[in-house]
């Protein structure tokens, strides 16, 4: 299907029918998620050899495995004989896995290691056939990222300049992160409208979340009002101010200056004692950076470390798994703040995440109405307001945190993937397009040239 009428990122326009049609969402499993890279699994989720965990591209099963030699391989969680999963679990360790409708037997790497009775029934066997479709995998600062595609950029360069950002959540700390908690949920509403939402849409905090904030908001035993270090933290989103990324493949991030307000003291108090370790690692501007992001197509990261991907499941349905990760070398008091504090906010429990759930429930419910799916939604937030390497922030962003350039980058880039066109041509288009849009900005910003004394007379 051709969804060109549906999108027009130009003018910040996008109609509801890319939310609930069947036949667009058929097309999106081939076009965007077989093409993109996706999160499969984190190290710390398979630290020793036969640990396996089972994760989605889309909605294809894929099993991701660490080998005997510490490598990690991932393959189609599917037996090739009549299409069964070979391993039934979310996780575990193993030597090998058996599919249980035949007992066909495969070993860590999806190599087929045992059929029943195969001599007497089979004349010949090619290995290159009958094994797991492999998936092509990534590991970037120990997150692994997977993909059908072979044509599609290596994984640094597919991120671009996201790459500087997504640092900012990851690479905060020697040592690196780990898992502390998982939460799985199911929603019914679309993927996109939760992956827009890290990308660039800050703007609906202070409303959906207005009371959470107040039931957060610590208060003092001695005269019932907020201590001093709340509201400066507060001060963050009366008078909003801050950035917003937006990459030609997809991926955006927004964040106040100043970072992300938090209500817990003791996350608060190991948040600014570590901003010189911080600042020395990646720079004093990218300590407060980290806001909410999301990786095309459906991993996202919020700024109190929750990470978590948005698996499709239908037009009208998405499932979110959600891990809390806490930098490896943290005390253990700190990770337990971490992960009570995800338990409260972005769990399924969580009073943010249920305000997100209601918004996009109701956002879903109203697509299926006719007249609803015809008039554009309007994505024009500091539209034409896009600068190039400014203010030290490389790439593309704008001089607000509310903002919806990076919205409409994503649905740029996913109008760009449904269309059909391979990852090369696809590349010279965006090529030509950021080159184009770079050669504008810089003409505004050039003053017109003055006209000669007496001229035209």
């Amino acid at each position: 299907m051709d969804i060109s009428e549906f999108i027009d990122p130009e003018k910040g326009l996008i109609r509801g029918e890319i939310f609930h049609n069947k036949e667009i969402y058929d097309q999106e499993l081939e076009q965007v998620f077989a093409r993109s890279w996706c999160f499969l699994a984190h190290d710390s989720m398979i630290p020793d050899s036969g640990d396996f965990i089972q994760n989605y591209i889309g909605e294809d099963p894929v099993l991701v495995v660490r080998q005997k030699d510490g490598s990690v391989k991932a393959f189609l969680n599917q037996c090739r004989h009549r299409g069964m999963r070979i391993c039934r679990a979310e996780r575990g360790n193993t030597s090998n896995f058996m599919c249980s409708f035949h007992g066909w037997n495969y070993g860590l790497d999806g190599e087929v290691i045992h059929i029943p009775h195969e001599k007497e029934i089979y004349d010949n066997l090619d290995p290159e056939v009958f094994r797991a479709t492999q998936v092509r995998l990534a590991n970037y600062k120990g997150f692994i990222f997977g993909t059908w595609d072979e044509t599609v950029a290596d994984f640094e360069e597919y991120m671009g300049d996201f790459a500087w950002y997504f640092d900012a959540y990851i690479d905060r700390f020697e040592g690196g992160m780990e898992v502390v908690g998982v939460h799985k949920w199911v929603l019914p509403a679309n993927w996109k409208f939760n992956a827009e939402q890290p990308a660039s849409d800050m703007y609906h905090g202070e409303v959906s979340h207005a009371s959470a904030f107040q039931v957060m908001m610590p208060i003092s035993e001695e005269d019932g009002a907020p201590p001093p270090w709340v509201m400066q933290q507060l001060g963050v989103l009366s008078e909003p101010a801050g950035f917003q990324f937006s990459a030609p493949n997809g991926h955006g991030t927004g964040w106040f200056k100043g970072g992300m307000p938090l209500m817990d003291e003791t996350i608060m108090n190991w948040h600014q004692s570590t901003r010189e370790e911080v600042s020395e690692r990646l720079g004093e501007e990218r300590f407060d950076l980290a806001g909410h992001a999301n990786i095309f197509p459906n991993f996202m990261m919020l700024s109190n470390y929750t990470f978590r991907v948005t698996h499709p499941r239908g037009p009208d349905e998405m499932e979110i798994w959600a891990w809390s990760m806490a930098p490896k070398n943290a005390s253990a008091e700190v990770k337990d703040a971490i992960r009570l504090d995800i338990l409260r906010t972005f769990s399924p429990a969580g009073m943010f995440e249920q305000d997100d759930a209601v918004n996009w429930e109701e956002e879903q419910r109203i697509m299926r109405g006719h007249m609803a799916r015809q008039k554009p939604l309007i994505y024009q937030q500091m539209i034409g307001q896009a600068r190039y390497d400014a203010d030290g922030l490389p790439g593309k962003t704008v001089d607000h945190v509310y903002a919806e350039e990076a919205a409409r980058g994503m649905y740029q880039h996913y109008a760009d993937l449904m269309s059909g066109k391979p990852w090369p041509e696809l590349e010279k288009i965006k090529k030509a397009r950021e080159q184009k849009e770079r050669d504008e900005i810089a003409a505004r910003a050039s003053p017109a040239p003055k006209t000669a004394a007496g001229g035209g007379q």
